[in-house]
This record gives structure tokens, C-alpha cells and sequence, in this order.
């Protein structure tokens, strides 16, 4: 009865949040835009440096497309923490807490809305990087590695969203933390390869920094085929953000609950 009760639960709000995100065009539309816009710049601008020795393909757009995966499920993060605090700044939260529903079927349901977006973000930069002639070198099993790790990405910078909007209950503090997402995929392995990198402290930096794996672990898929070091290390990473952020948002949670 218990299971049957919380999967009522989670169904109803993770509906509710599936269809509040894909009723909100300013949250879809710039989450699939910008980082298509982003690729298009970069793979114009920054073509010369696949002439680097060591570059590990002659085609930069082959290269950047996995930026827009993980630039995507920085959107997510935004979309979720600003849908989690509207919950809180309208006493929907404070309503909730006066019914039988489980925090982990509350947790659960807003997650599946990041997790909607993130699949059509996933589905859309596949396409579109096939279409102008990147390919897989991994093929299709390859493609749909890549979907499930954006995916658990999306889930990772969603949940740390989701995190900030409990903490702080303000929608706000959600954007003011957003530019941080950004500064995190800048300081990565995003325009070069780490090896490539000249600067010693950026270098430091980029190898400290989880973004950079779960890129190359992208790239690896669409590059050079199947590399089970990069895929583990960009799936551990992913899935070790993905935790310790839920972990975090779900006991923001529980005071978020007690404090109503």
C-alpha cells in the first residue's frame, strides 16, 4: 500500500512538473538556443586550433559538441532551482506540508521535470550535431550513452539548484548562483584539451574540475569511438555530483518542511 501511495505521489508531481517546465517557453527555448549559439561561435572561431600538434580531431564543431550538453543542464539548474523557489515564495511548499505526502516523493517529482528538459536538450544537440555532419564515431549505442549521461548531468546541476532555491528560498539567489555554472564550464577542458593547456594554474584548475570529464567523456563517444577510462570517469563524476547534491537538496528539504 506504502509503494503504491508514493508512486501516486511521485506520479502526480512529477506531472506537474513535466508540464509546468514545458509550459514556460523562456526556460526551453533559451536552454536549447544559447548553447547551439554558443557551438556555432566557437566551432567558427576557434577552428585554427585543431592545426595544434596533438589536437585530437581536424573538425572544432567535432570538438564543441559536447559543450552544449553540459551548458544545457546548467539551464536545467536555473529552470529547477526558480521552479522550486516559486513552490516556496507561494506557499505551495507550506500547503504540501499540511498533507501526508512523502518528502521523497516531492523531491522525486520536481526532479522529473529537469529530467524532461534535459532529455529534449540530449535529443535536439544529437540531432543537430549529426545533421551537420559530426557523426558518432560510437554510433548509435554511442548516441544514446551520451543522452543518458546528459541526463544524469542535467540531474546533477538541477538538484544543485534545487539545493540553493531550499536553502535560500529565494528565486534570486537561484540566478545569482547561475553565473557560478558558467564560470565552472569556463574553467574546464571546454576550448582545449587539458594537455594542451599552457597555463599552469589554468591547467591545475581544469584537472580539479568535474566539468571537464564529463566533456571528455562526451567527446570521447564522438570522437574516437568507445574509451572506457573517459566514460567512467565522466559517469562517476556526473553520478558523484548527481548524489552528493541530492543529498544536500533533500536536507534543505526537510528544514524547508519543519520550518513551515
Amino acid at each position: 500500500m506504502r509503494r503504491s501511495t508514493l508512486a501516486v505521489q511521485v506520479g502526480v508531481l512529477a506531472r506537474r512538473s513535466v508540464v509546468r517546465t514545458l509550459r514556460q517557453p523562456a526556460m526551453v527555448v533559451p536552454s536549447l538556443v544559447f548553447p547551439l549559439i554558443l557551438l556555432a561561435i566557437n566551432a567558427s572561431g576557434l577552428d585554427s586550433a585543431t592545426r595544434l600538434p596533438g589536437f585530437p580531431t581536424d573538425s572544432y564543431f567535432q570538438f564543441a559538441l559536447a559543450i552544449p550538453f553540459v551548458q544545457g543542464a546548467l539551464f536545467s539548474a536555473n529552470s529547477a532551482g526558480t521552479n522550486v523557489a516559486s513552490d516556496i515564495e507561494s506557499g505551495f511548499l507550506n500547503r504540501l506540508a499540511l498533507t501526508p505526502l512523502r518528502r521523497v516523493a516531492l523531491m522525486m517529482g520536481q526532479l522529473a521535470g529537469i529530467l524532461a528538459l534535459g532529455l529534449i536538450q540530449a535529443v535536439t544537440f544529437v540531432v543537430i550535431g549529426v545533421a551537420f555532419g559530426s557523426g558518432i564515431a560510437a554510433g548509435v549505442s554511442g548516441a544514446l550513452v551520451i543522452i543518458a549521461l546528459s541526463l544524469v548531468i542535467s540531474l546533477a546541476f538541477g538538484c544543485i539548484g534545487a539545493f540553493v532555491a531550499l536553502r535560500t528560498g529565494s528565486g534570486e539567489a537561484v540566478q545569482g548562483v547561475f553565473p557560478l555554472f558558467f564560470a565552472a564550464l569556463f574553467l574546464s577542458s571546454m576550448a582545449l584539451p587539458r594537455n594542451l593547456i599552457e597555463t599552469d594554474w589554468f591547467r591545475t584548475v581544469a584537472d580539479w574540475n568535474p566539468v571537464s570529464y564529463m566533456l571528455e567523456a562526451i567527446r570521447s563517444l564522438v570522437i574516437s569511438g568507445w574509451d572506457g577510462e573517459a566514460l567512467a570517469l565522466g559517469f562517476a563524476c556526473a553520478g558523484g555530483l548527481a548524489l552528493i547534491a541530492l543529498v544536500a537538496a533533500s536536507s534543505a528539504l526537510r528544514t524547508q518542511m519543519v520550518r513551515t
